[in-house]
């Protein structure tokens, strides 16, 4: 079966076109194609707290593109969402009416923690997790959503204003930073071993350039190195010299920089970044929706 899924972030538009089949009874997901749009709607939101004009019409156009590859992949079902930036956008509600009314589509804004359960729970179908304790890392342009789980059950989770593109233009305050901490602290996370299990496109090109490809793993001592060699190269030379997009040259720093604190704080030794996402979640969830079973999407 086929189901597709949008995830508008605050740096990019996903459209995951994916196949789920059930396997020990639990649903498993296979992308067929991946579509990637550089939107980049912090830019204007967290430095203006609107999205212009000029990208609206980039998220009209987006949107346009997307229905002509629907139609081609017929999906079962579909649902669109959208994060931190348009959530905050002082125009989201008629950006999301122009969307509808110009393309069709219902995008729907998410909160924090529904967020943070979807992302979670794509990685408790796809994963095989080696301890009975696990920590959700999910860090996006204006968000990082953290949740933890023992034995799949979801314990606590939070979404906290702590983004790459929010970090790029110093507008993280430092109430935000300690609420991270804390909130960390109080999972008591030395208390037993744990699967750090982390989210989004810069773990995953962190981990490729200097982890462990095999694996998907990335160790602490390993993405401080990263991290000094990146912070060492200007964004023109992480494209040119490292091959990165510009979108994702001028974002992976500050996400380094989360995740370290992160994994400082935490007392993390190791990560695994399996290439999971909120996108991801949502077919999982469409797949339930479709079967009748539970699910967090609204109709």
């Amino acid at each position: 079966m086929i189901f597709a899924s949008v995830d508008i972030g605050s740096n990019a538009g996903r459209l995951l076109v994916a196949t789920v089949h059930e396997f020990n009874k639990k649903p498993i997901s296979e992308k067929i194609t991946l579509v990637r749009v550089p939107l980049r709607l912090g830019i204007d939101v967290f430095e203006k707290g609107y999205i212009t004009p000029e990208r609206q019409d980039l998220l009209i156009r987006t949107f346009e593109a997307y229905y002509q590859l629907l139609n081609v992949y017929k999906p079962i079902d579909f649902y669109a969402v959208a994060t931190s930036a348009l959530r905050e956008a002082s125009n989201r509600v008629e950006v999301l009416n122009r969307i509808k009314n110009e393309t069709g589509f219902i995008l729907h804004l998410i909160e924090g923690r529904r967020e943070a359960e979807i992302i979670s729970n794509s990685g408790n179908t796809n994963l095989i997790k080696e301890h009975p304790h696990s920590l959700f890392i999910d860090v996006g342009g204006g968000s990082t959503e953290i949740s933890w789980y023992v034995n799949d059950v979801l314990i606590s989770t939070k979404s906290f204003d702590v983004g790459t593109i929010r970090l790029l233009f110093d507008k993280v305050e430092r109430s935000e930073w300690e609420s991270l901490k804390h909130w960390l602290a109080e999972i008591k996370l030395e208390q037993q071993p744990f699967n750090c299990i982390c989210s989004g496109g810069n773990i995953n090109k962190l981990t490729k350039l200097f982890g462990n490809r095999n694996k998907n793993t990335l160790s602490y001592s390993q993405l401080t190195e990263g991290h000094e060699l990146l912070e060492g190269y200007s964004v023109e030379d992480r494209v040119e010299k490292m091959g990165l997009r510009i979108d994702r040259a001028d974002v992976i720093v500050p996400a380094a920089i989360i995740f370290k604190k992160i994994m400082s704080w935490g007392k993390i030794q190791e990560l695994q970044a399996p290439k999971i996402g909120l996108a991801d979640g949502v077919i999982i969830e469409l797949y339930k929706r479709h079967k009748g079973l539970p699910s967090i999407l609204s109709e």
